[in-house]
């Protein structure tokens, strides 16, 4: 979860912690720095600061060509390319492996690289010769974050080195989703550690199992999280699409910082079966990209209804039948879409400069812009009701995950606790897990009367407030900065910015941000369009028009630090 709602929830004024991962833990196999239960795990199957080992580059000979255009080439050109017989699949996988095991290193962004890859891309090729093809990501490599099952060789671990030697008996209805429509699971991105949610004090994007991802605009920024790697991994260009996941901010947070789209969809469109939890009151999965056709295919790709996840019981009804309805460039003509500004202006000036020109923008393609529509910030609510609300549903969902997944790994919470304290070099260096322990002094019953006052009341503020605005002035959508400037990785978290993401995330309403332009022209800046459940395809269509009348999006640099910062 986003660290601002933690500070929040906690009421800390604690300084962020630098983690400081030990060299060895970076620039070795993870098998090397295994925690002291179980077995190692196997080579193939791990991680490395630098890359996880995968089959030869093609002799070492990279396609220059190829590689130069991933970062351009949106899937439908991609997929134009494989049907025309000018690009296979698996020239396609060896490219994006290729780039992590070049970019990787400085990234820290992929800590799996599926074994498997390659073959998988070969399988694809063969099927799209005999004229069969699955789905519109046929032969596309896709990035899951390491939150999220699957059933092969590649384990899921949540960041947390207490689960490398988990064995998901099935993937993920989502990743059954992406198999389905022909894509190449290429490995897992790396996250903040569960998710940021095992203390306040932890940073943005480290794990133990993966390191500290770094932001490729400038490496020593923050990448925010929890999804950091999947956002990482789609602005360098790592795989065509990633998948992430969100209980706030953790998908649109990552996106914003890197100049790439992030959608957090209506809570239920998505299923959540076979992926980590924090709480399945606010848990969804959902898209990043590097343009908004290729987020609208992957989210169509994943919705759909699960018979495990009962949220997800309209999902299939949810979407329009084919996502190209949502690309329409005029859709913001005569659209009613207001501006919410308190709280996130006169903060930034880059961010104010950005704000104001995509207002303009969307005045210039035909929308009724409304102005005052801001949406009350719920900090009372985040302290009275969501604190007891998200630890009771962590401690019970957690359990649930934990207990149901085969493999030598904790079983429920009190176990993970101790596991963390018996490997506290490795997994606590320089923050420890306040919030878990929290957690489990809860009963975990979310029958309890007390728990569901507590849930019932927080999400009813947080949709009243996005629906009373949008009612209010007669809105199709609101508008919004995503965020700040990506701080330093080790920086204090000060600003007076409201967040943007929390009541989308409280409510279980869609939240999508787009490139919007930078500051200090280097540092990526993001815009949001937020509206009421199920209108995610309506706020795709407004950012898709958005997005085509304001290319902002330039491939990232790598520059070490700002210009004239030491």
């Amino acid at each position: 979860m986003e660290k601002q709602l933690m500070r929040s929830l906690t009421r800390t004024t604690r300084r962020h912690a630098v983690i400081a991962v030990s060299a060895a833990c970076l620039l070795v196999p993870l098998a090397a720095c295994t925690p002291d239960d179980g077995p190692r795990p196997a080579a193939s199957a791990t991680s490395t600061g630098k890359a996880a080992p995968y089959a030869p580059k093609n002799d070492g000979k990279r396609d220059g060509r190829l590689d130069e255009r991933l970062d351009r080439a949106t899937i439908l050109e991609l997929q134009e390319d494989m049907k025309g017989k000018r690009l296979t699949s698996k020239e396609l996988t060896q490219a994006y492996l290729d780039r992590i095991h070049r970019l990787n290193p400085r990234l820290n962004a992929v800590v799996t690289v599926n074994p498997d890859a390659l073959d998988l891309a070969r399988k694809s090729d063969e099927l799209r010769r005999t004229g069969e093809v699955r789905g519109p990501l046929e032969g596309i490599p896709v990035l899951i974050k390491d939150n999220i099952d699957t059933a092969d060789r590649q384990p899921t671990t949540a960041g947390s080195t207490a689960l490398l030697h988990s064995k998901p008996a099935q993937d993920a209805f989502l990743v059954k989703k992406l198999r389905d429509a022909g894509a190449v699971i290429l490995g897992k991105a790396n996250m903040s550690e569960w998710a940021n949610f095992r203390s306040p004090e932890q940073t943005a994007g480290w794990s133990a199992t993966g390191g500290q991802t770094r932001n490729p605009y400038v490496l020593d920024r923050s990448p925010c999280g929890s999804s950091s790697g999947s956002a990482v991994a789609t602005a360098a260009a790592l795989a065509a699409v990633t998948i992430g996941s969100e209980t706030d901010g953790s998908i649109v947070c990552p996106a914003s910082v890197t100049s790439t789209v992030g959608i957090k969809p209506t809570l239920g469109m998505v299923s959540r079966s076979g992926v980590i939890p924090i709480t399945s009151r606010h848990d969804t999965a959902g898209p990043i990209a590097r343009n908004t056709t290729d987020a609208a295919l992957a989210l169509w790709a994943i919705h759909g209804s699960d018979t495990a996840d009962t949220a997800t019981s309209d999902a299939d009804t949810a979407l329009p039948t084919d996502y190209r309805e949502v690309l329409d460039p005029n859709a913001l003509r005569g659209k009613r879409i207001g501006v919410w500004r308190k709280g996130h202006i006169g903060i930034d000036p880059d961010v104010d400069r950005a704000f104001d020109a995509a207002v303009q923008r969307l005045r210039a393609l035909g929308a009724i812009v409304v102005e005052g529509a801001d949406v009350a910030d719920s900090k009372d609510m985040m302290q009275k009701d969501m604190l007891p609300a998200v630890l009771t549903e962590f401690k019970h969902d957690l359990n649930a995950y934990l207990a149901a997944t085969p493999g030598p790994h904790p079983k429920n919470l009190t176990e993970l606790i101790a596991f963390n304290k018996r490997n506290s070099t490795v997994e606590m260096p320089k923050f420890g897990q306040e919030l878990f322990e929290m957690a489990d002094k809860t009963d975990g019953d979310v029958n309890a009367p007390v728990y569901r006052q507590h849930r019932s009341a927080a999400t009813r503020q947080a949709r009243q407030a996005i629906d009373g605005v949008l009612a209010d002035h007669r809105l199709d959508a609101i508008v919004t900065p995503t965020g700040i400037p990506a701080p330093a990785v080790e920086a204090l978290d000060p600003t007076p910015f409201e967040s943007s993401t929390r009541n989308s995330a409280v409510a279980g309403y869609p939240h999508i941000t787009v490139p919007a332009g930078y500051a200090r022209d280097k540092l990526p800046l993001g815009v949001s369009f937020l509206g009421t459940r199920y209108s995610d395809a309506n706020l795709l269509s407004y950012a898709y028009a958005f997005e085509r009348a304001t290319p902002v999006r330039k491939a990232p640099t790598y520059l070490p630090t700002l210009p004239g910062r030491s």
